[in-house]
């Protein structure tokens, strides 16, 4: 008898470890935001295995589908933040300063350490065979926060050096990191850093002329290469070079502009460079938005608005371009989107994701539609990096990533009831009231 209950005490609890979740979901009669078709009054949402299996104001609900009345509710795409570090770790310390020692005598059976980088050659500040994918930490504590806000996609990013290596489109959950990973190579993260490894380059204009050099010597690499590969044989060998390795195959270069005159030297260094740019920062591309659309460059806004600095010394004069800047950028996205030009959101380090969404509230405010600010969270930044096929709109057969608000997105008062991240719910704990003080 003993041992009988033992036998189904032990089912039992396999049974509650063993049960999983529903495997099909649907949202009905909710107001579902689709971004790329008109908006459903009435609408209904079935995501099925990860995928939005259909979406529509006569959709058949499923027997097996577990059903979420949307009575009052708004349902948008998973919101993407267009470039982040969220959800990845960089494995590359920043460089330490080195204590004063007594020299060591050279043992000969150790090699020595390879020379420290001192010029172009030697390739300082270029890692750009580092790959976000490879970096994606499931524990980084930062992915619940973001869910929490309405975020359910990153374009994460290392951010070291000059050439910092590779992106990738990541989903905000999953069990391993391997599961996050949406697409592999979003583009190379540049930035135009000075005073890298052994003090170079030590100004602009080298860190531009660095980036040059690297690229013409891509171009030759990549001659070698092919040539070695057509006839090797009398050919010697192509030594190989993993800091060119990671500009070979990448879709798209991002690099910083933030001012009119940083933009169109962006520009026109792609143009000399032969690649597909996209340009980060953008708080003075009020100044060129014609430039940016005859030249179809993708802009990323940053939602960290210019402000003064809180411990600048009052007495300090700031220029009258800073002051323009800083009362003129929120009008960017307006701006663009007016001109036809493409263009998406990134929270730029900011902490708290919700201030993220506070923050595209001021560039509604300035002119943008609030149709386009959902767009540059969404639908742009997809077509911006190449996965708007399964990213960025509620259609069928797109990857089941849904915020589910009670509220529009961009009101203060809104709040996010559920987020689907790869079909899976997330219930985001509601938010501590603030008391009044009376």
């Amino acid at each position: 008898m003993w041992k009988k209950l033992c036998i189904v005490t032990a089912c039992a609890g396999a049974g509650v470890l063993l049960a999983e979740a529903p495997s099909a979901y649907a949202i009905r009669n909710a107001t579902v935001v689709t971004v790329s078709g008109p908006v459903l009054k009435r609408g209904t949402v079935v995501v099925r295995d990860g995928l939005i299996q259909d979406v529509g104001e006569n959709v058949t609900v499923p027997a097996d589908a577990w059903v979420i009345e949307g009575e009052g509710l708004t349902v948008y795409p998973g919101l993407i933040d267009a470039l982040s570090t969220w959800g990845i770790t960089e494995t590359t310390p920043p460089p330490a300063a080195a204590k004063p020692t007594a020299p060591a005598k050279p043992d000969p059976a150790t090699p020595s350490p390879p020379a420290r980088p001192a010029g172009p050659e030697d390739r300082p500040s270029n890692t750009s065979w580092v790959r976000a994918a490879d970096l994606v930490n499931t524990s980084d504590r930062r992915l619940e926060t973001a869910r929490n806000a309405g975020f359910t996609t990153a374009v994460a990013f290392p951010t070291r050096g000059i050439f910092a290596g590779e992106g990738a489109v990541i989903n905000l959950a999953g069990q391993r990191a391997g599961d996050m990973v949406v697409h592999p190579r979003a583009g190379l993260y540049m930035t135009l850093a000075t005073g890298g490894a052994g003090g170079y380059p030590a100004s602009l204009m080298g860190t531009v002329a660095y980036i040059r050099q690297v690229f013409l010597d891509l171009d030759h690499y990549r001659l070698a290469k092919e040539a070695y590969a057509r006839n090797p044989s009398g050919l010697k060998r192509p030594a190989y070079d993993r800091a060119l390795e990671g500009l070979v195959d990448s879709p798209r270069i991002l690099l910083p502009a933030t001012s009119a005159v940083q933009i169109e030297r962006a520009l026109r260094l792609a143009e000399e460079l032969k690649v597909r740019m996209v340009v980060y920062g953008g708080h003075q591309a009020y100044r060129v938005p014609d430039l940016l659309a005859k030249s179809q460059t993708p802009v990323l806004v940053s939602l960290k608005w210019p402000e003064r600095e809180r411990d600048a010394d009052p007495a300090d004069e700031e220029s009258l371009q800073l002051l323009e800047m800083r009362d003129r950028a929120p009008s960017v996205p307006g701006v663009l989107a007016k001109a036809g030009v493409s263009f998406a959101f990134y929270s730029d380090g900011t902490e708290i994701p919700r201030d993220v969404l506070r923050a595209a509230r001021r560039a509604i405010v300035a002119g943008l539609s609030q149709d386009d600010a959902v767009r540059a969270f969404t639908l742009n930044p997809a077509r911006i990096y190449g996965v708007s096929d399964r990213l960025g709109s509620i259609e069928r057969g797109k990857i089941a990533n849904l915020v589910v608000t009670s509220g529009e997105l961009f009101q203060d008062s809104t709040v996010v009831k559920y987020v689907f991240v790869d079909g899976v719910k997330f219930e985001p704990a509601p938010e501590p009231r603030e008391e009044k003080k009376p």
